[in-house]
């Protein structure tokens, strides 16, 4: 099979793939050199979540503020957003390979300033510039993957891809545990960050460019030299005229003019239908909730009362590591099950995950301990909001001493974490009491029986989203646009994913103060039940179709309920 002849994706792609290794190291070199910028991504999606929790006991100013928490996270996804946007343009512009090297200098350069931060502002100013190199690498290593990769394995590169993404986070959780306990936690964790991108600086400046680029640009021959190192001698020549038609194809499209009009690409109804499909999966891939996940997964483990920063930590890298074995299902998968099936298995799974998280996260939500009067006398540095609540005899359990102020903490009773406590100033002096009461002290989530449950969620919700949601909308991006768009268009598909992800997760913290944990959880859920309907009206099936053909395909498909061919 070639990608100037006739696909026939199916379970042999996997045995494929194992011999292409064999084979062909070539590719797959190209491909995880151009991957580790998957593996940057997931490396900072997965570290500033236990970072976090050792910040916030650096920086009084972030521990006191819900919306300082979710700028730590978010920062970065603002400077991706940008990134993805320069990243998609200069790709085209200038190249695959450039833009990725580009990216690496610029997360070389955040991760040491994120290391060395002197203050919250500095540490803000450090997370900007890695979430530059983060959204630029996430617009070109994908293209730069498909690419260079033939089309009965094209999915399962881009898929490694993903992997390299959720390894990476579970190896930030590795490395969290790894530092938890060492002087300066917070900014090994962070500051670590610029080896790989110093590696895969170093192993980018060896690796050719993006051979339809170069045809693209008029290099034919340069584009054929590495071209043969790719395919098989029998296949040369399909694949030569497969791009020497789409290049044709566009330059009679441009009319003389190598600028690309955004008016005129959307009037292209192959590209507005692929737009449709690349940013509306990206962007419910994003507002399923999953970074929330991953970005909070330590916190949302003590919302769910667990009270240990290391066991928070610890727990969090079985969440991680599940998220790293359903991306190595989907290089197994996704060339026989498709990209459409995959993507609605992987939703339906979500939704009845998220449902069993909302269930323990609504039973601690109305049924908290409450607060003792007496017990909270027994402290100094009551919670002012509970001084004005006992002056009017308002009841208060523990959910409203914490949701009060950031300021506050609540101390389980000694004997009976869920008899009556008390709602204590959060702060080391209170801590102190608290414990040397042997007592628990809660400043996240409020004691619970039913926190296995929703970490039994967290672990199926994970399972479910990583081999579909996880990789699909990154397979079909990096496969779906025409090759004069794909650049351009990739990377609005990659800002798609960092704009909505950057909404999702400053929002979080905010929402599971004001409306609660639990419905919060169900919100993603009700997008996760839409976002079925959208796969099945909106999504085509790209599976083993050669690049140059996945044009002509969108042009001639309505749009309709079921397309699964």
């Amino acid at each position: 099979m070639m990608e100037g002849g006739v696909a026939q994706a199916d379970a042999s792609a996997f045995r494929a793939l194992l011999s292409l290794a064999r084979k062909n190291p070539f590719v797959l070199r190209l491909a995880f050199s151009a991957g580790l910028g998957g593996f940057l991504f997931g490396y900072d999606t997965g570290v500033i979540s236990g970072a976090l929790l050792y910040i916030r006991d650096d920086f009084q100013a972030v521990a006191n503020s819900a919306w300082l928490q979710g700028a730590v996270v978010s920062f970065a996804l603002i400077g991706a957003t940008i990134g993805s946007v320069g990243g998609g343009w200069m790709s085209d512009v200038f190249g695959r390979k450039l833009s990725i090297f580009i990216a690496d200098l610029l997360l070389v350069a955040g991760s040491v300033i994120m290391g060395a931060a002197w203050n919250p502002i500095a540490l803000l100013a450090g997370r900007v510039v890695a979430g530059l190199g983060i959204g630029m690498t996430s617009a070109a290593a994908p293209l730069y993957i498909s690419e260079v990769s033939p089309a009965k394995v094209r999915g399962a590169l881009v898929s490694l891809n993903s992997f390299l993404i959720t390894g990476a986070q579970f190896l930030s959780y590795l490395i969290n545990l790894g530092f938890a306990l060492a002087p300066g936690t917070w900014r090994w964790m962070l500051g670590v960050a610029a080896v790989p991108a110093s590696i895969q600086l170093i192993l980018m400046h060896f690796l050719p460019e993006s051979p339809r680029w170069l045809f693209r640009k008029g290099r034919q021959e340069g584009a054929k030299v590495i071209l043969r190192k790719i395919y098989e001698p029998s296949e040369i020549e399909g694949e030569i005229q497969a791009l020497e038609e789409s290049v044709e194809k566009e330059t009679k499209e441009s009319e003389s003019s190598d600028k690309i009009s955004i008016w005129k690409m959307l009037k292209n109804t192959a590209v507005r239908r692929a737009l449709y499909a690349g940013m509306g999966l990206q962007i419910f891939q994003q507002f399923v909730g999953i970074n929330t996940v991953m970005y909070y997964s330590p916190t949302i483990i003590q919302l769910a009362g667990i009270t240990s920063n290391q066991t928070a930590l610890l727990l969090s890298l079985i969440t991680s590591g599940l998220n790293a074995f359903g991306s190595i299902l989907s290089i197994l998968f996704i060339e026989k099950i498709g990209r459409k099936k995959l993507a609605l298995i992987s939703l339906v799974g979500c939704v009845l995950s998220l449902c069993i998280i909302f269930a323990p996260f609504y039973v601690t939500q109305t049924h908290s301990p409450g607060i003792s009067p007496i017990a909270t006398s027994h402290f100094n540095g009551t919670c002012p909001g509970f001084d004005i609540a006992m002056k009017t005899n308002t009841p208060w359990d523990c959910n409203k001493c914490l949701k009060a102020s950031p300021a506050c903490g609540f101390c389980a009773d000694p004997f009976d974490k869920f008899s009556p406590g008390a709602c204590l100033l959060s702060n080391d002096n209170s801590k102190k009491q608290c414990r040397a009461e042997k007592s628990s002290w809660y400043t996240e989530g409020c004691p619970s029986n039913l926190g296995w449950l929703a970490i039994l969620g967290l672990s199926l919700y994970i399972i479910s989203f990583s081999p579909g949601m996880g990789t699909v909308p990154w397979v079909v991006n990096s496969e779906i646009y025409p090759l004069r768009y794909r650049g351009v268009c990739g990377g609005m598909g990659a800002t798609s994913v960092w704009v909505s992800n950057l909404i999702v997760s400053q929002t979080f913290l905010v929402l599971t103060k004001s409306i609660g944990t639990a419905w919060t959880f169900m919100i993603f859920g009700f997008v996760a039940f839409i976002g079925i309907f959208f796969v099945l009206i909106f999504v085509p099936e790209t599976k083993g179709l050669p690049i140059e053909e996945v044009e002509t395909m969108l042009e001639q498909r309505p749009v309709r309920f079921r397309f699964w061919n």
